[in-house]
């Protein structure tokens, strides 16, 4: 089979729950690798660099989009985030399914660029649930929250070009669900090709 990683594109509406979920991914499995994303926005607190993201001035994400180190970018609630290409190669060439964890901007970037790319999209149960979570964090203000929500009633408009919703009620049920998305794309004769035509080599083989 198809020895290649994957790329697998997450988005969701902010409070969603998208990093929890990846973290239990990562957690559960070892064949995953959470790509870090370049952000201008400030760290929140307990967040570090290179770790949760690259924090870079505006004028150093300039010069990546410049000079073409990045996969895709997107301006967000007055920040710019983008996925820098290089690690995103490199797991995959080693057999890992890279996760962008990114908005929908970035998401249909990726998707023009990477045909083959899975497109997740993750959200609540319902709006009063998305509210509710994000008044939860407790990390900005009612301001910020309602800029959030009006985001996410933009976002939702474009929910249809996703190849799957992913409702996350209970993390471990979520979880599992996103595995088994995953792992039926791998198994796609599309994505086996050369593992396909060996096999074919092999049955004329022996016969004769």
């Amino acid at each position: 089979m198809n020895d290649h990683g994957m790329l697998i594109v997450v988005s969701g509406f902010s409070g969603a729950g998208k990093g929890t979920l990846m973290k239990e991914l990562l957690k559960r499995y070892d064949n995953y690798a959470l790509s870090i994303s370049a952000t201008t926005r400030k760290p929140r607190e307990g967040e570090a660099d290179g770790r949760e993201y690259f924090f870079v001035t505006e004028e150093h994400f300039k010069e990546m989009i410049e000079t073409d180190a990045l996969i895709e970018y997107a301006r967000y609630v007055n920040h710019y985030y983008g996925t820098p290409k290089e690690y995103v190669s490199n797991q995959m060439k080693m057999g890992k399914d890279v996760i962008l964890e990114i908005e929908i901007q970035g998401a249909l970037k990726v998707k023009e660029h990477f045909p083959e790319a899975i497109l997740i999209f993750v959200m609540p149960p319902n709006a009063e649930e998305l509210k509710r979570r994000l008044i939860g964090r407790g990390t900005e203000s009612m301001e910020v929250i309602n800029a959030r929500l009006s985001r996410a009633a933009e976002e939702a408009e474009g929910m249809e070009k996703y190849d799957y919703i992913l409702i996350n009620n209970q993390v471990c049920t979520c979880v599992e669900e996103m595995h088994t998305m995953i792992q039926v794309q791998h198994n796609r004769a599309s994505n086996n090709t050369e593992f396909l035509s060996h096999i074919r080599e092999e049955l004329k083989n022996i016969k004769s």
